[in-house]
């Protein structure tokens, strides 16, 4: 964390959905990017933790623990990629600094995504990493084995905090949630989006492939894309200062 920075750890419930939200509010310049970075199905603030202190370095920088995953309250019903954006929309009302640079990984990027359609005044910007489904694998079967690809060349830092949060988020909401990630039409809802959007991926990612990500900047209205080669779908665990880069990159060019 950068000197001079304060971190918060707060507690928000709104209804039945509960949310954690890790703040740092750094020494910058006035109209300075403030980031959100919203984790995918079943993992946490946790795998952004690297990002978020880069990013930090000289923006206000806030990790959102959705609900259910990352220990927060399970909801005890199904809710729907829709629902999910307008409460986490809800949250980030609290903080009182829009807009934002929404970063979402995996199944984050549907909900930053749906959330910048929803509420254009809360998105200054939109970076999807590692965006899903692809809607050529449109399946939970192709969405497990790609999964599984993903896993065996992904780094143990990795996995040792995927598993240990998919196991916090227990089987049963994790897989109703995944099925609301396969069925969402990300590449319908990405047109409705205003602000510019950057879609990043691993050059090794199985899951988000090269032809969807392009799909996906080329239906954006403002798109851009970059590649980190070599890395995989948790790129921004394995390579945060080049994803940092990037997206301090994307938003200078697009402010």
């Amino acid at each position: 964390m950068a000197v001079g920075a304060t971190r918060r750890d707060a507690q928000l419930v709104l209804d039945d959905l509960s949310f954690r939200i890790i703040s740092t509010t750094a020494d910058r310049d006035p109209g300075a990017a403030r980031f959100v970075l919203v984790h995918g199905v079943g993992t946490s603030h946790r795998y952004f933790a690297r990002l978020h202190d880069d990013l930090a370095r000289d923006s206000d920088t806030v990790s959102v623990d959705l609900p259910g995953f990352g220990g927060q309250a399970r909801p005890v019903r199904t809710v729907e990629v829709g629902e999910m954006a307008t409460a986490l929309g809800h949250a980030l009302d609290t903080l009182g600094t829009a807009p934002f640079v929404l970063v979402g990984h995996s199944m984050g990027a549907q909900w930053v995504v749906e959330l910048a359609a929803q509420r254009p005044d809360l998105a200054r910007a939109v970076v999807i990493i590692g965006p899903v489904t692809d809607r050529d694998h449109r399946s939970m079967v192709a969405q497990a084995l790609a999964l599984a690809w993903d896993t065996v060349g992904e780094t143990m830092s990795v996995n040792r905090r995927v598993f240990v949060d998919y196991l916090r988020a227990g089987p049963s909401w994790f897989l109703r949630q995944v099925r609301r990630m396969v069925d969402f039409p990300i590449e319908d809802r990405i047109v409705e989006v205003t602000a510019p959007v950057l879609v990043v991926r691993g050059g090794n990612d199985p899951i988000a492939g090269t032809g969807w990500s392009r799909l996906l900047r080329d239906r954006a209205s403002h798109g851009w894309m970059a590649v980190v080669p070599g890395h995989r779908h948790v790129v921004q665990h394995t390579a945060p200062r080049a994803i940092a880069s990037a997206i301090r990159a994307f938003v200078a060019s697009t402010s």
